[in-house]
């Protein structure tokens, strides 16, 4: 049974409430949710509030609305739905990768600019022991998928802000498919692996213009092979 809640982060409160609601009531796929006003007068909010949540829930890709309807559960949801994986309908792997690839420019180079300015010596001692040991596979095997990825999340964490980390959490299975020989072609990217050192290096400098630069050149190379790859 939904109860009422405190002004206090009311919109994710909500949020909170509904996705429990859904799964304690075992509401299934292609079921109706409750109405805006049963919702409103038993958690004790507005109607925008309610809209709101529902509107995150849909950008979440939980809930389809209907207008004249209502709102459907359009997939499972768990205690923790609104932390659920952000997914992308694209046709294809070259589609989805050059969309998923928008988003990490725009996340990873700030990271890395803020990185450079916020890392902690023991921040770049991390960074220093994922890079080697991405560089020792690479050097081994020719590829580093998985180390690849550990060194751009030990950048995410020297930015001292839990939301990157969060948001690559969101996003993970869509950036993973940058780390699993994409077009099955173990040499992708492969020509942006002598920047990641570049980029340690600006970031242990502290030269956020630098490692800005680093991350757009990895991240340009990353395109470049989607497209050539791909054709």
């Amino acid at each position: 049974m939904l109860t009422k809640l405190p002004v206090i982060d009311r919109n994710r409160e909500v949020l909170d409430a509904l996705s429990d609601f859904i799964r304690q009531a075992n509401v299934a796929v292609g079921d109706r949710l409750p109405a805006e006003r049963e919702m409103m007068v038993a958690l004790g909010v507005g109607r925008s509030t309610i809209r709101e949540a529902i509107r995150q829930m849909q950008a979440l890709g939980l809930v389809e609305t209907k207008k004249g309807s209502g709102s459907y559960l359009k997939r499972p949801v768990s205690a923790s739905s609104v932390h659920m994986p952000l997914t992308i309908d694209a046709s294809d792997l070259r589609d989805a990768l050059l969309q998923t690839l928008d988003v990490r420019r725009g996340l990873e180079v700030e990271a890395s600019a803020l990185a450079a300015l916020r890392a902690t010596p023991e921040d770049v001692a991390r960074m220093a022991a994922t890079l080697a040991e991405m560089e020792r596979v690479h050097l081994d095997k020719g590829t580093a998928g998985r180390e690849d990825l550990a060194f751009h999340l030990s950048i995410y964490e020297a930015t001292h802000n839990p939301l990157f980390g969060q948001l690559l959490e969101q996003m993970r299975e869509a950036f993973e498919r940058f780390f699993a020989k994409p077009f099955d072609r173990p040499d992708f990217a492969r020509r942006s692996f002598p920047f990641h050192r570049e980029l340690f290096d600006a970031i242990a400098r502290g030269d956020g213009a630098l490692a800005r630069d680093k991350t757009l050149a990895i991240l340009a190379i990353v395109e470049e092979d989607i497209k050539d790859m791909s054709q």
